[in-house]
């Protein structure tokens, strides 16, 4: 049996995130073949797009088009588009995230770029920050703000500190980071008399 899908209008086959223009804003570009320059007040970004892929500047918004239409060329046109967004926002403004400890005695301190965690464990955990994220702690220590340019590189710091520690269901306690859905579950009932 064959599969049927509906289409609208005259962009069947685009990607929906990859045809997207991208607002500049501030930031500022320099195109070189399939070479990007992105530079802003915050940082500097050189990106290299794919051969089926080219861009270009109009009216204050980048453009990334596609030269050969297929499925697994479109979804490098998305991925390729979305990284040459964050790395505009990036030059522009930092990116934040924030990551809840939850637990009695659990705390994070830092020290320059390393930060020290104990978690419950018989021993304390260091973590060396990557010299693009800083972390602003609160004084209880449980409340970590991470921010950097790079998103990629801020999201995999944030996953690397929640291994430590992962969420526990029945009470709630570990490193919790903005955004997760933590699903509780329900303890043992005791025995009624």
């Amino acid at each position: 049996m064959e599969k049927s899908f509906v289409t609208f209008g005259k962009d069947k086959s685009m990607s929906k995130i990859g045809r997207k223009p991208i607002e500049l804003l501030a930031a500022k570009i320099e195109l070189k073949g399939q070479e990007l320059t992105i530079s802003g007040s915050k940082a500097k970004f050189t990106h290299i797009l794919p051969n089926i892929l080219s861009a270009k500047i109009e009216d204050g918004y980048l453009y990334i088009n596609l030269s050969k239409d297929t499925k697994e060329n479109r979804a490098v046109w998305g991925l390729n588009r979305a990284l040459v967004a964050n790395k505009v926002s990036g030059c522009q403004k930092l990116f934040e995230k924030k990551v809840t400890i939850v637990g009695l005695g659990f705390k994070a301190q830092l020290s320059g770029k390393k930060m020290t965690l104990t978690l419950g464990y018989s021993h304390k955990i260091d973590y060396i920050l990557p010299n693009d994220v800083e972390v602003d702690i609160d004084k209880t220590g449980q409340l970590l703000v991470f921010k950097s340019i790079d998103k990629l590189s801020l999201g995999n710091v944030c996953d690397k500190i929640k291994s430590f520690r992962f969420p526990e269901p029945y009470k709630g306690t570990g490193i919790i980071v903005e955004g997760d859905i933590l699903i509780r579950k329900a303890g043992k009932a005791k025995a009624s008399a």
